[in-house]
């Protein structure tokens, strides 16, 4: 059978305005948590792309009423008690939602569900949530004694717990979070460096309980709390494709609308100007807690740089992104501290170093780092390897010289309508 491909002819430069999707993280958190609000709220600009819809599609199954309206969603919620599903619940290939899902489902007790996903995401590792919640007392049974899906969740009496992340995970932190809502005592999850906070932000949106102190997070068990209304800021991880784009394509400027800077997510910014980027942005905004604003990005002849490991936990989705700008980049980028992208959709380490070599860039592979000899690409063909963030990011490397893109519907998992973006950029110059 015929594989789908695109070919992307060069694009000399990039010119205009976009407004990118919504969040993709927030849109998660922010259906599961009016699901268990009491009454009616609605979700403003959701993302409404393959993991998403994979969440309001499991959401519904455990009882919630979720409506589209438009753009939005609204949602009539459950009241902290969700129903036992009549089927297995699909969680797509998102890792966001079996996570995160494992938390919620722990303390309804006497629930019982089964969580399963595609080929993909029943690769991923799960251990590194299930054994918290085990030692909160949760019922978790699955592949390879819980470390695979599909996974078994009877929902148990909990009580809460001190856990020390072994490695910066905003998964398992919020999947914490979420069970420590039913919980006896308190939950305490102690983070070795700082992860995205939008799980703390979005408890302190809707009043549940949250004491937050230097790298310690703590919550307990809440009663019913109400719905409330919650607009999703755009994603930066989606912007940030566009940002790279204009910045290797000589004459280009691309201004990103309505985009969350929240701090714990840009730290490709910060990487990006080391190297040379010219980059303005502002915050304007804040819904919900979540910093909105605007970024500006202008044709900047970038520069290889030793990236800083303490930034990786905020840009651990632009990594590839940043791979393509390291592969324009004039000398030697070094990218250390990548040893959560061996376990994200695709193992990205290696689909990164690959991608790149078919693209006529040296680079080193090491267990958990890449060395990339930077100074331009050859046209080539780009394989995702089911990965939607790998799929955007080598468009955006082989753009100016032009792409084959295999496989480019895996965009559409995190944004769909992409590549026609990306495309009206290029018309607009």
């Amino acid at each position: 059978m015929d594989r789908p491909f695109l070919d992307l002819p060069p694009c000399g430069s990039l010119r205009g305005v976009l407004r990118g999707p919504g969040d993709k993280s927030v849109t998660h958190r922010g259906l599961m948590l009016l699901a268990l609000a009491e009454g009616e709220g609605r979700l403003l600009y959701p993302l409404k792309a393959g993991d998403t819809l994979s969440t309001a599609r499991v959401l519904r199954a455990l009882g919630a009423e979720i409506v589209e309206e438009g753009p939005h969603f609204l949602v009539r919620g459950r009241g902290l008690r969700l129903k036992e599903p009549e089927d297995v619940l699909d969680c797509g290939n998102a890792g966001t939602l079996i996570r995160l899902l494992l938390g919620l489902l722990a303390g309804q007790e006497g629930l019982f569900a089964v969580l399963t996903g595609d080929a993909s995401l029943r690769r991923r590792p799960m251990g590194r949530v299930v054994e918290p919640l085990r030692a909160m007392g949760a019922r978790v049974d699955g592949r390879e004694r819980g470390e695979k899906a599909p996974l078994a969740v009877r929902g148990q009496a909990l009580r809460g717990i001190r856990y020390s992340l072994p490695v910066p995970s905003a998964q398992v932190k919020s999947a914490l979070l979420l069970a420590g809502l039913f919980a006896e005592g308190m939950t305490e999850v102690e983070e070795p460096l700082p992860t995205r906070d939008h799980t703390e932000r979005l408890f302190r949106h809707f009043g549940l309980p949250l004491w937050v102190e230097e790298n310690r997070i703590r919550t307990q068990r809440t009663g019913p709390f109400p719905a409330k209304d919650l607009v999703v800021p755009g994603d930066f991880s989606s912007a940030a494709f566009f940002l790279v784009a204009a910045l290797l394509a000589p004459g280009s400027e691309v201004v990103v609308e309505g985009v969350g800077l929240n701090p714990t997510r840009t730290g490709l910014l910060r990487v990006l100007r080391s190297m040379g980027a010219d980059l303005e942005w502002q915050v304007l905004e804040g819904e919900a807690g979540e910093p909105v604003g605007w970024v500006r990005a202008r044709y900047s002849p970038l520069k290889g740089v030793s990236v800083d490991p303490s930034l990786i936990p905020l840009m651990v989705d632009e990594v590839p992104i940043l791979a393509a700008a390291a592969a324009w980049a004039e000398g030697e980028t070094h990218i250390p501290g990548l040893s959560e992208l061996r376990v994200k959709e695709s193992d990205r380490l290696s689909a990164i170093a690959r991608n790149l070599r078919a693209l006529g860039v040296e680079v080193e592979e090491g267990p958990d780092w890449l060395r990339i000899r930077g100074g331009g690409v050859r046209p080539g063909e780009v394989e995702p390897f089911h990965d939607h963030r790998i799929a955007m990011a080598f468009a955006v490397a082989g753009l100016p010289v032009g792409v084959r893109v295999w496989d480019p519907e895996w965009a559409e998992i995190s944004y769909p309508g992409f590549f026609q973006d990306l495309k009206g950029l290029c018309a607009a110059s």
